[in-house]
């Protein structure tokens, strides 16, 4: 599977201040630009698009500060990816390389783009865990409140990611649709469903909770209780493994890859592909048998 820049470690973003200086990438005769300083590194993060959230800018960060004084050069950028020993990883500083070689060369600052001449790193494709049906009735059994039993149930019926089911305010329901309004990745809004059963369990959790957004936790609180909670049930249990159950279990009652698409908030149909990954050959001769009984 190819490797997700979420599953890199990552250190802390400059301040704003700093990024916000003056600097200029490093111009050798404006189209000589052979060599990646932090100059250009921090020139290059600064013209992100906006709405590029800061998830993806330290993941650049990440990746291009172990390649400063890279000659930017086909034979330098493979013997650096060669060099790594990340396995899987090698992919996600390739892509990083990729996109400031290509800024780069729009900007006239590199006058052959090296990074047409290097071949991407091959990815292993592993099968990752996902939440089934079953599994969601234990993990719903073994909560320890009413907020975790509400946080569980939604993860499973709306494949949302931490960072916008942190970031949800009761007035954000649509109770006679069973959505939600997320702002989802690239800054833009999109919603998310539930099921009657989820509606029920986030009626009685609002009517009971006293913070200004749905659940009153970041990211890091609901990944220590999903931690728990898999070490208390014996599977794995986190926010990936919620999706990829999402997509899965939609796939199997038979919904398109279109539909799923829209559904979880996807840019595209090959994400959704890499999501029900898990998806068994059994699986798939169960719904043949029905479609053919």
């Amino acid at each position: 599977m190819i490797l997700s820049h979420a599953r890199l470690p990552i250190p802390t973003l400059p301040r704003e201040a700093n990024l916000a200086t003056n600097h200029t990438p490093e111009k050798v005769n404006k189209k000589l630009t052979k060599k990646l300083t932090s100059d250009i590194l921090e020139s290059f993060l600064k013209s992100r698009r906006q709405g590029l959230s800061n998830h993806t800018l330290l993941f650049y960060q990440r990746c291009l500060s172990k390649a400063i004084g890279l000659d930017l050069t086909p034979i330098a950028i493979n013997w650096f990816l060669s060099s790594l020993s990340c396995k899987n990883g090698k992919f996600a500083y390739y892509r990083a390389i990729r996109a400031l070689c290509n800024w780069l060369h729009r900007q006239g600052y590199l006058e052959d783009n090296p990074i047409r001449l290097v071949d991407s790193p091959s990815v292993a494709k592993k099968m990752l865990p996902s939440v089934t049906e079953q599994q969601l009735d234990i993990l719903l059994e073994a909560t320890e409140s009413l907020r975790d039993r509400c946080i569980v149930s939604l993860l499973f019926d709306s494949g949302l990611r931490l960072s916008e089911l942190c970031a949800i305010k009761p007035g954000d329901i649509d109770w006679s649709n069973n959505t939600i309004k997320a702002v989802v990745k690239g800054n833009r809004e999109a919603k998310a469903v539930f099921t009657s059963r989820t509606a029920a369990i986030l009626k009685e959790h609002i009517a009971t909770n006293g913070h200004d957004s749905l659940f009153g936790m970041k990211p890091r609180g609901i990944q220590d209780m999903l931690t728990r909670l898999s070490q208390m049930v014996g599977f794995p249990c986190n926010a990936h493994s919620f999706r990829r159950g999402f997509a899965c279990h939609l796939h199997k009652r038979g919904l398109s890859t279109l539909s799923i698409m829209n559904l979880g908030r996807w840019s595209s149909l090959d994400m959704v592909t890499r999501y029900t990954r898990s998806i068994t050959f059994d699986d798939c001769l169960e719904l043949y048998k029905k479609v053919n009984s």
